[in-house]
């Protein structure tokens, strides 16, 4: 089973995802991907862990998110922006190259009988991206929430807290 959360930022995705979590196990695991890139990082990660208690099996995978143990298990996977922009700076910015790496990687995650609520991020919503860059990541980043809302069996846009249940 596949679970799609996705919304803008501080929408409400992963308070959501994690209440839904523990209404499906009563010991899930917290995959987070984010790469510890400076101090204002480290305080969001610590706000994170510090938001999971003991109930909480917790992994940090940059990238390889497929290579976890997490069979038969229900599995937060926090988020699918900053597991891109891992594929994107380490491809050098090439965005053909870290789409199909990104989506090699989940299609094995997909093999593995496990429950994944994945999150991700509508980066492509609001303001036009300014840079050259940052345009080429909006599209990265709508194209792999379409493969992944594609594959899964529920998905859920967050808005102001409230859960929009889109596909059902």
């Amino acid at each position: 089973m596949i679970y799609y959360i996705t919304g803008g930022e501080r929408s409400g995705k992963s308070t959501y995802a994690q209440q839904l979590a523990l209404t499906l196990a009563t010991n899930p695991i917290y995959i987070a991907t984010a790469r510890n890139w400076d101090k204002d990082f480290e305080k969001r990660i610590l706000r994170h862990q510090q938001q999971r208690d003991d109930q909480w099996t917790n992994y940090e995978e940059e990238k390889d998110i497929d290579t976890l143990d997490i069979t038969n298990r229900v599995a937060v996977i926090d988020c699918v922006t900053l597991w891109l922009t891992n594929f994107y700076v380490d491809t050098n910015y090439n965005i053909d190259e870290s789409l199909r790496q990104a989506k090699n990687v989940f299609d094995r995650l997909c093999g593995i009988d496990a429950t994944l609520i994945i999150i991700s991020n509508e980066i492509g919503m609001g303001v036009h991206a300014n840079t050259e860059s940052a345009r080429k990541f909006v599209e990265l980043q709508g194209w792999m929430n379409q493969y992944i809302a594609a594959k899964s069996n529920k998905a859920i846009l967050m808005i102001s807290g409230i859960p929009v249940h889109i596909k059902v």
